[in-house]
């Protein structure tokens, strides 16, 4: 079997990427022939090292680098550049003539189903339906997020196979018929014994809104003094809000006690020295980063965001979830775990028991009939 995947681009420490990763070592296993096609690469390595069996090729389209032009002429140029890459994607596509495509939803979702080289093509949604609407954007632009999302609706059902990660997500979009839930799997780790009683809580992901760490820090700051003192909030990432999250850091006066750090490769070494993970994102699609802690026996505090946690935390028992933006829920139960470590070691073990229902060779498994199946009924 030959599969493409179709991404912006894989030098960024992120989710998306990593969950490529553990998908291509499962196709690399099975001898399927992988390929990952990038838009926006600019020469750069990947930020994590893929089997040297998948082919990489960027089409050099750039779309990037029109971000900073105003809007005509970054809707101009992003025409532009469309019109190469739809040129560009067909030329490889007629070439190599895979089985499957599969669209990341970056730029090529919109005119992917149109290129007739005989191939599957999948869509791969790796947020959620609502994610556009999550910013509360007002005036044009909201009128913009509105549409565009409308215009999902209708761009989805142009897919053979269209999947969400989460249950919660395709009770939202309604009932499709070319449909599927496939959750993503933990990423494959080196074996990392936990080491409870650090006293210390982690965050991980891009410093943006999307991730909300700036409501972590302002739930950190309702935590007790004199507990901060023996805890501390170590958060890693990078992105457009590091300077803004640092000086909130500085102007909440916890500077002491929370700290703003570099990604790193070696994220589940920073996992087994962690006491508990806290995610405060505004939405997700299907948070890598709280199934990746759990399997490692650190449980997760979150706010009720669309969409993963209530697919993945059983409240109470593997981890806590409180109301979505409520600062002081979220600040209390992070007490909670601090002020009582045998819940936390319930937590703990409880966790680790994620790994049954998202382990690499599950969720594999589930790919590999999905993929054949749909092959067989072409």
């Amino acid at each position: 079997m030959k599969i493409i995947y179709c991404h912006a681009d894989v030098y960024n420490p992120g989710g998306m990427e990593r969950v490529l990763l553990n998908k291509l070592r499962g196709w690399v296993e099975r001898g399927y022939d992988t390929m990952v096609v990038t838009t926006d690469q600019h020469g750069r390595p990947p930020f994590y090292e893929f089997p040297p069996e998948v082919r990489m090729v960027d089409l050099g389209i750039n779309y990037k680098d029109d971000n900073n032009k105003n809007p005509i002429a970054k809707t101009l140029g992003y025409l532009r550049r469309r019109r190469k890459h739809r040129k560009a994607l067909t030329e490889l596509l007629m070439r190599e003539r895979p089985d499957i495509v599969v669209s990341l939803y970056p730029s090529e979702s919109s005119f992917i189903p149109d290129i007739h080289d005989g191939s599957l093509k999948m869509l791969e949604l790796h947020f959620n339906k609502q994610f556009r609407l999550q910013y509360n954007r007002k005036g044009l632009l909201g009128l913009a997020d509105r549409i565009r999302t409308k215009q999902d609706e209708k761009l989805v059902r142009k897919f053979d196979n269209f999947i969400v990660l989460t249950r919660q997500d395709a009770e939202m979009w309604g009932n499709l018929p070319n449909l599927s839930v496939m959750p993503n799997a933990v990423v494959t780790m080196p074996h990392k014994e936990h080491q409870p009683g650090n006293h210390r809580v982690i965050a991980v992901g891009r410093l943006d809104y999307q991730k909300g760490f700036d409501r972590l820090l302002d739930a950190w700051a309702l935590i007790p003094v004199e507990l901060r003192k023996f805890w501390r909030l170590d958060i890693f990432g990078q992105g457009e809000w590091e300077e803004k999250l640092k000086q909130q850091i500085v102007r909440l006066g916890i500077s002491e006690s929370a700290t703003v750090n570099q990604p790193t490769d070696k994220i589940f070494d920073e996992y087994a020295a962690s006491d508990f993970l806290v995610m405060t994102s505004h939405y997700e699609g299907f948070p890598m980063v709280m199934i990746e802690a759990m399997a490692c026996g650190v449980p997760t505090v979150c706010f009720d965001f669309l969409c993963g946690p209530r697919d993945i935390i059983a409240n109470g028992i593997n981890g806590i979830i409180v109301p979505e933006g409520d600062l002081q829920a979220l600040a209390t139960a992070m007490q909670q775990l601090m002020e009582h470590p045998e819940q936390l070691a319930h937590l703990s073990e409880q966790a680790k028991r994620i790994s049954e229902e998202f382990s690499q060779e599950v969720i594999m498994k589930r790919w590999d009939l999905f993929m054949n199946d749909q092959i067989r009924k072409k």
